[in-house]
């Protein structure tokens, strides 16, 4: 076993290897259509046996691979297999056959698999790919059962029960299946036993009797049904049992369970029930309790539970570790037989469970706690009488105080962080001596204020200092930690000063430029240093002064300037001529004056402190009596700055007044006042008022209670812990820290109850409170401030504690029983319970209910005394558990109460015939069963105890003698060979009696017996070949019949009827069979463009017991019909070719595609139009177009329009067309031509110009265009070198010469063209020049006053536009153009005033000019206008702005929806464009868009369908609306995707599956298979099941649609499941439909007997009588051997 377990752990590993590399991608289209495929063939096969598979084995065969080829390359070392090619259709099968030349056999008992390698190559060595095939060798029924071992003995006491299994034999066949089906039968008729037919179970059938016979020796049959089926005897080997029979041995019945319960505190509580077995009389502790604590009470009398109590308090301290106590069960017997002794354990009461909530308590306390803030609440559990708490001593536990009753831990004194911020505590209980650990860290709060370390500072800084310069340094600390202890600076004064404080280090730099002279020069600082903590600031302040010091930075200021004045020539000597005066700001050094210039003569004389100017030498001198004005400069300087100098302009007069001076006012002296009144004026303005309050710093005030804080509140006792019972609410004026209050209960809190919010003052209870213990608390309410010193007030708060009704009632006992018979008479009292109740009152009233709902019992509400009120009968209820529920009265409050039960045991009164359970029996039995087989066991009922419960069986009628019955226990045998042709039902009368005093009672019930066809279903059907190819044309109508299968099966009646049905392929959906002819017919319309061949798998179904499966492939290749035109690759050809090209010249070749592949390349090509016609003609089978032997003449028609059609071979044939746009290109065929054989011109003589001026314009046209047309210019014969020059371009002649009357040139032009090879042509110009002629009287005017004219632009040059003409004169008249001929586009001949066009023209550019034509005689000129509009041609057709338009759209688009905007340009641009949908490959298309011929929006008409059009093609026109029309087209491709507008659909509305109910788990049971018309991700379908699988039996895939086996089925539970199975596309919106499945659960050949329900129930009375039945459970036997076995047993 292990070997070939190995072995197939190993071929797991291959397949698995296998099946890794096969799955990496496959690159090339070369592959198996799967990577392992799995396959049948039966043992002993003959040579050439094909194997099977389910699915198709070979490669799909495309246009690159042909010849393909199978060879085995490994797994089949005995070379048995041979692989071999079949082609059909795209597929080439791999069919592997065995081979007709190997003498192996496949023997499945000695290797049931191969696995195989299959190679495909397809003969070049190209393409190669590799598979697995796994061949499963189906079993034979080649083999017999056998026994191991050949012998049993067993040995069973006498009183063994009835119907218990006493041996089990074993045989076993080799073979699998059916195959190894077999039965078990006794040799000989045997009465005594019965054995299972499929199990070999021998069961006990009679009553044995250890002094009547002692062995039994029984022989026993294996016997092989398949061989049967075939018409052998079927027997394989013989079994030997040996039964010994033993005498039976007295049992003394003892203690079965002991269950220990939780003990309560009350004496007589519970600490264990014992469950004993029947017959026990009493449970005695026979060691463990010397002192006798406990004792064991039974819960009624005849219960066979017990309770173990302890009657007094045990000595638990010197117990600690509980008591080990002996029990000892004594029976009924006289003398007493006392069953062994068990030991139990009774662990003490509090030992082991005494501990602590936790061993370690973690406490954060918060530095502000006051004196008697509560820390934490300590318990130790459970909570014990008299227990105390208190704290172990050590030097921190002094700071601390416990309750003793309570464990709540308090603060004894005030807490600082600084002193100590951590204590460990220890508590410990009075009792038990348990200790916890307690740690308690405090949390820093902000209690200390920053420290300046000096009272105040003072520093200084310069004028003109820098921004940021440092001045001074302040520095704080704070004892606090963290953020608590963390200091930053400000500056709190209030108004604005030139300096900030660096808000972490304290320095103090400048934040403003300082100027001495206008800015205050002493600054008084408010520094203030605060620190982080909260919930408020420390801050504190001091004071700091900072002096402004002066730098000499101002230069000195001139009070005036600009002074100028006369003074007299006869000034004296010494006389003051004037004052300068200059101003410092800074204040620091003298100003001195300095004469700068102008006192080279050493006139004046400048005093250099005062600034005063006198004169020092006499004007009159000699040397300035030549001199009258002086320009003296004068400046200060106050050693280190030197002022603006000062002009001092004077002027010497001869006038008697000595001086007379003016000067100009600078403002300095109003300037430095204003700069020194800003400087001075803050010295004069007291100090700012202090803004800074100290209200926060000192603690002014006490907290004070709010006005309506109580004297006394109620609360009841039963309010919930962690009620709030009041909010105190409490003021205080202070801010910050001496206003923080917190809120603390000094006194009356014994007990612990009530604990107040530290911050908020939420007085709540924190332990349950008794009104009977304590109903009066007065607590003292303490309110502390946090400032410094710390403020309190207290009041006292009397709290009453009302009365709730908390107490229930008790019973006096901890249970009631009573006993009586089923017949006592109505009325009559059967136990009284009674109960108390503490309470007082109301709340003490007791009244008595019953809660068991039942008529049969009622209870005096008052006394509690229980009646019968109702009819009694023990069968039904033996006994009656009444819970009983006493409860008190209270008005106001909930009430409580207790209940009990009280048990009411019947006592038995024969009363009762037996019953036949179940009342009647139905039987399936198959025919081949052997005789003696048991098929049912009865089973009556008879409730009755004693004799009047015995019950004998017998049949009334036998059927025929086929069966007989075992009287003692009820079992109905075969007694002879059973035969479903002859008879295949029995309904047997089977008679039931009791042994009841003084008369018998006895019931008849009917067993029905069918007897079961046996599977002869020995054939399934097969096809003549396992693959079928047929072929349809497209487009047939829905229901053509395709082909019609046949298979046969050599069974007759139902299993040789066939059914056929279609299992998948892709033509599932598309194709249907008829089930019962085997014809397929369309049920969908075929497209060969769409696919061109479907493959189907159909199945051939017998109508057997076991259905015969068999299946073939079906190829369908759709038949092309001509339904599609041919489609060029574009609606419109545009191509260009140069004239005069010559026959067969290629010009273009059009490309064009049919669907239809009947058509492929058998396309014909023709000109349908051409117009003028004759220049073109194209091949039929290429479609390529050349010229022909008319030549082409661009100058004749520069453009030509072909329509060629494509038609394709059907009949009839179908053509579209498409048009052919063909552009002449020039070549240069024509020369020049000017317009004038020889131009004349009489000009007037003129004078020499230093610029060349214009003679005349010659202009030549040539016909063809672009280079070679392009026209140069030249002088071929000049009379005189230089003497004439022309303009290369406009052909303007010009010269700089002087010409006389009388003189006559003659000039030969030469106009070229720039093509290759080069045209070109002459022009004689005869220039006569004459003289001016004298002036004229003769009046000079135009006939008209102005001139219009039209021209075409496409007109040629010199093309004449119109003349200007003139009235009659006899002068010689000559004509210019002025004006409006910018660009030289018109030229107006010089004698006749003709107007011609000099230039192409085009009119999109300018389309109208306004010239000014000049006419003169001579001496006289007269000027008009010549309107020339330019008519615009349609030369350009219009151009659409893509090339190909597509658009993608949903089926589901609504009507009238713009999908696509076509867009076409016109060069022209001078009218709208029309747009209209020309033509489209499928006609139907056009009824389903509209194209705006307007705005080009091509808009839905109509509702689209992918599924029956997917693709529109469109060729859109568009036109422009001039003379001549132009077209052009493009084509607009319209793609329908699809749109989720069909549900999926299942193949079949209703599926049937059988699975047996041993199928394993992940079984297979069927496929359901729904179809999508959508597609994508719309056709994408996941299944479900949405009902009918109850338990959740069965699971879907949800992507394949196959329903498994999930859970363990039981026919017997349930034997069928209608299946509600949910298809859904995964599409928006999801749409789905709904399929039944009907799932028949079917018996196994194996399947073990199952009770028909998993779980009983039963109430019985301890004191039930042994034999008593109590319940009867059915059990269903199903196998496939028995078919159906249905027995029924009976729990004694």
């Amino acid at each position: 076993m292990a070997t070939k377990s190995l072995w197939l752990v190993t071929l797991l590993a291959m397949v698995l290897v296998s099946e890794e590399r096969l799955e990496k991608p496959h690159i090339s289209p070369f592959q198996f259509t799967h990577h392992v495929y799995n396959a049948t063939i039966y043992e002993n096969s003959s040579p050439k046996t094909y194997i099977e598979s389910s699915v198709k084995m070979g490669i799909q065969i495309t246009e690159a691979i042909e010849n393909v080829k199978y060879k085995i390359v490994s797994g089949d070392n005995m070379n048995v297999f041979k692989a071999e090619e079949y082609l059909v259709g795209d597929f080439c099968f791999l069919r592997i056959r065995t081979r007709s030349s190997n003498m192996a056999v496949l023997n499945r008992e000695v290797k049931d698999n191969y696995l195989l390698t299959v190679q495909a190559s397809d003969g070049t060595s190209q393409h190669e790919a590799w598979t697995k095939v796994m061949i499963q060798i189906l079993d034979k029924n080649d083999l017999r059962p056998l026994f191991s071992p050949l012998s049993y003995t067993i040995s069973i006491t006498e009183d063994t029960p009835l119907r218990s299994s006493v041996a089990r034999v074993t045989a076993t066949d080799a073979d699998i299946g059916s195959n190894a089906a077999f039965y078990y039968a006794f040799k000989d008729k045997v009465d005594m036993f019965a054995i299972h037919p499929s199990s070999g179970v021998v069961t006990l059938a009679g009553s044995l009797n250890y002094t009547t016979l002692k062995q039994y020796s029984l022989e026993i049959l294996a016997v092989d049904r398949m061989v049967k089926l075939f018409g052998g005897t079927g027997i394989g080997s013989v079994a030997k049992l040996t039964v010994n029979v033993e005498q039976a041995r007295i049992r003394v019945p003892g203690i079965l369970s002991v269950h220990l319960t939780s003990p309560g505190t009350d004496h007589n509580a519970t600490c264990a029930i014992i469950t004993v077995e029947e017959g026990v009389d009493a449970v005695n502790i026979v060691d463990g309790d010397p002192s006798h604590h406990f004792s064991v009470v039974p819960f009624y009398h005849g219960s066979r539970e017990l309770k173990l109590i302890y009657i007094k308090e045990a000595n638990w301290a010197d117990n600690y570790l509980g008591y080990n106590l002996s029990l000892q069960a004594g029976d009924k017997s006289n003398p007493t037989n006392h069953s062994p002794v068990k030991f139990i354990h009774v662990p003490a009461k509090w030992s082991e469970a005494l501990k602590f909530e936790e061993d370690l308590y973690k406490v954060r306390l918060c530095e502000f706690a006051p004196p008697n803030s509560p820390v934490l609440m300590v318990k130790a559990q459970p909570k014990l009488p008299n227990q105390t708490y208190h704290l172990e001593h050590n030097h921190v536990s002094t700071k601390f105080r416990i309750n003793p009753r309570t464990g709540l831990i308090t603060t004894a004194a005030a807490m600082d962080f600084l002193e100590q911020s951590h204590f460990e505590l220890k508590v410990k209980t009075s009792i038990g001596q348990i200790s916890a650990s307690i740690i308690i860290d405090l949390i820093d709060t902000n209690n200390n204020a920053p420290e300046f370390r000096a009272s105040s500072y003072q520093g200084s800084i310069d004028e003109n200092a820098q921004i940021g310069t440092s001045i001074l340094t302040v520095n704080a600390t704070d004892k606090d930690q963290g953020e608590n202890g963390y200091v930053t600076y400000s500056i709190a004064n209030v108004a604005p000063v030139p300096f900030g404080i660096h808000p972490f280090t304290g320095t103090i730099v400048t934040s403003e430029n300082l100027d001495y002279e206008l800015m205050q020069r002493v600054y008084h600082l408010r520094v203030w240093a605060s620190d982080w903590g909260s919930p408020y600031h420390y801050e504190v302040e001091v004071p700091v002064t900072i002096y402004l010091k002066n730098l000499n930075d101002n230069e000195p200021l001139f009070e005036k300037n600009n002074c100028r004045g006369n003074i007299s020539r006869n000034l004296t000597v010494g006389y003051l001529i004037t004052t300068v005066s200059a101003v410092d700001a800074d204040e620091l050094q003298g100003i001195r004056y300095q004469l700068l210039s102008g006192n080279e003569l050493d006139f004046f004389d400048l005093n250099p402190i005062s600034g005063a100017l006198i004169l020092k030498h006499p004007l009159s001198y000699s040397p300035a009596n030549e001199i009258s004005f002086f320009n003296l400069k004068i400046t200060a300087t106050d050693g280190e700055n030197y002022a603006s100098t000062v002009d001092v302009n004077l002027t010497v007069t001869d006038s008697l007044e000595m001086i007379n001076m003016h000067c100009n006012d600078t403002g300095a002296i109003k300037k430095l006042a204003e700069i020194l009144l800003l400087s001075v004026k803050p010295h004069y303005q007291p100090h700012e008022e202090d803004s800074f309050s100290y209200i926060h710093i000192v603690n002014a005030h006490s907290p004070q209670f709010d006005i309506y804080f109580p004297s006394s509140i109620d609360i009841i006792e039963s309010i919930p812990v962690y009620s709030t019972i009041l909010n105190i609410h409490a003021t205080d004026p202070d801010s910050g820290f001496n206003g923080k209050l917190v809120y603390v209960i000094s006194d009356g809190n014994e007990d612990s109850c009530f604990v107040v919010e530290m911050e908020t003052g939420e007085l709540k209870v924190v332990l349950p409170l008794d009104h009977e213990t304590k109903n009066l608390y007065i607590l003292n309410i303490t309110i502390y401030d946090l400032g410094k010193p710390q403020k309190f007030s207290w009041r006292l708060l009397t709290v009453h504690v009302l009365d709730a009704n908390d107490n229930k009632p008790i019973f006096l006992q901890d249970s009631y029983s009573a006993k009586i018979h089923e017949n006592v008479e109505l009325g009559t009292p059967i136990a009284q319970v009674k109960a108390k109740d503490n309470d007082l009152g109301e709340n003490g009233e007791i009244k008595y209910s019953l809660l068991t709902v039942t008529k049969t019992f009622s209870i005096d509400k008052t006394s509690g005394i229980v009646h019968v009120t109702g009819k009694l009968d023990r069968e039904f209820h033996p006994m009656y558990v009444l819970r009983i529920e006493a409860r008190d009265q209270p008005q106001q409050e909930p009430q409580l109460f207790s209940i009990i039960d009280l048990t009411v045991i019947l006592e038995d009164v024969n009363d009762n015939p037996p019953q036949f359970v179940p009342p009647y029996y139905r039987v399936r039995v198959p025919e081949d069963i052997p005789v003696g087989t048991v098929i049912v066991w009865l089973e009556a009922y008879d409730p009755d105890l004693g004799p009047g419960g015995e019950v004998k069986y017998s049949l009334i009628t036998t059927g025929e003698n086929a069966f007989r019955i075992d009287r003692q226990v009820g079992a109905i045998r075969t007694n002879k060979q059973l035969d479903f042709e002859s008879k295949n039902f029995y309904n047997l009368t089977a008679h039931a009696i009791d042994s009841g005093k003084p008369y018998s009672l006895n019931s008849t019930c009917y067993v029905e017996i069918e007897v079961i066809d046996v599977n002869e279903n020995l054939h399934r059907p097969h096809f003549s070949s396992f693959v079928f190819k047929s072929s349809v044309s497209e487009g047939v109508p829905v229901g053509t019949s395709v082909l019609t299968l046949t298979a046969q099966d050599e069974d007759r009646g139902k299993d040789g009827a066939i059914r056929y049905s279609i299992k998948g392929g892709s033509g599932l959906g598309i194709f249907t069979i008829n089930e019962k002819t085997g014809t397929i017919q369309t049920v969908e319309l075929l497209d060969c463009e769409r696919c061109p061949h479907y493959w189907l798998t159909v199945l051939a179904t017998d109508l057997g017991a076991i259905p015969g499966v068999t299946s073939a492939e079906v190829f369908i290749k759709i038949l092309d019909v001509n339904d599609n035109p041919p489609q060029t690759t574009a609606p419109v050809y545009y191509t260009s070719i140069i004239e005069n090209s010559p026959k067969d010249k290629s010009v273009l070749r059009i490309d064009a595609d049919d669907p239809d592949s009947s058509s492929q390349g058998q396309l014909t090509f023709r000109i349908t139009s051409e117009s003028p016609r004759g220049f073109f003609a194209i091949d039929p089978k290429t479609g390529l177009i050349t010229t022909t032997v008319r030549k082409l003449d661009r100058e004749k028609r520069d453009e030509h329009n072909l329509e060629v059609a494509v038609s394709d071979n059907g009949v009839p044939p179908r053509q579209s067309t498409a048009k052919v746009v063909v552009d002449i290109l020039d070549e240069n065929d024509n020369v020049p031509k000017f317009p004038e054989v020889l131009y004349n011109v009489r000009l007037l003589e003129r004078n020499s110009s230093k610029e060349p001026e214009p003679i005349y314009k010659v202009i030549a046209s040539d016909q063809d265009i672009g280079p070679n047309a392009d026209v140069t210019y030249s002088i071929e014969e000049n009379p005189e070198e230089g003497k004439f020059n022309i303009h290369p371009k406009s052909g303007m002649v010009s010269s700089t010469w002087t010409f006389t009357a009388g003189d006559y040139d003659i000039l030969t032009i030469r106009a070229s063209d720039n093509g290759s090879p080069q045209k070109s042509a002459t022009v004689r110009l005869h220039i006569e020049w004459i003289q001016k002629p004298s002036p004229s009287t003769e009046p000079l005017a135009f006939d008209e006053p102005h001139f219009n004219f039209a021209v075409m632009e496409t007109d040629p040059v010199n093309h004449m536009v119109g003349v200007t003409s003139t009235e009659l004169t006899k002068s010689q008249l000559w004509f210019d153009i002025i004006g409006g001929n910018d660009n030289e586009e018109f030229e107006i001949e010089k004698n006749s005033g003709t107007i011609t066009i000099a230039k192409l023209l085009n009119a999109s550019q300018t389309s109208n000019y306004n010239l000014t034509v000049q006419m003169m005689n001579g001496t006289n000129a007269v000027t008009t206008q010549a309107y020339i509009r330019v008519i615009d041609i349609n030369e350009h057709r219009p151009q659409f702005l893509e090339s190909k338009y597509e658009v993608w759209i949903p089926e589901d688009t609504p009507r009238l929806t713009e999908i696509l905007q076509i867009r076409a340009r016109d060069t022209d641009g001078r009218s709208k464009l029309l747009y209209t949908i020309q033509s489209s490959v499928d006609v139907n298309s056009q009824q389903l868009f509209h194209l705006d011929p307007t705005s080009g929006v091509l808009l839905t008409t109509n509702e689209l369908d992918y599924e029956s059009m997917h693709l529109h093609i469109l060729t859109i026109m568009v036109r422009d609306q001039e003379v001549p029309v132009k077209r052009n087209f493009v084509r607009a491709v319209i793609n329908v995707e699809d749109s989720n507008d069909h549900p999926p659909r299942f193949t079949s509305p209703t599926y049937k599956g059988n699975v047996t109910e041993t199928a394993p788990l992940g079984s297979e049971v069927l496929h359901v298979t729904a179809l999508d018309k959508d597609t994508g991700i719309n056709a994408e379908i996941m299944y479900s099941i949405q009902s009918g699988n109850s338990g959740n039996m069965f699971s879907i895939d949800p992507v394949s649609g196959k329903i498994t086996v999930v859970s363990k089925l039981d026919q017997a539970v349930k034997g069928s499941y209608d299946l509600t199975v949910k298809a859904q596309d995964q599409g928006y919106p999801q749409l789905s439909t709904l399929a039944n499945v009907d799932i028949i659960v079917v018996v196994s050949d194996n399947s073990a007997p199952k009770f028909l329900m998993k779980e009983y129930y039963a109430e019985i009375s301890e004191a039930t009588d042994i034999g008593s039945s109590v319940i009867m459970m059915e059990i269903f036997w199903a196998s496939l051997l028995s078919k159906a076995f249905k027995t029924s047993g009976e729990f004694m």
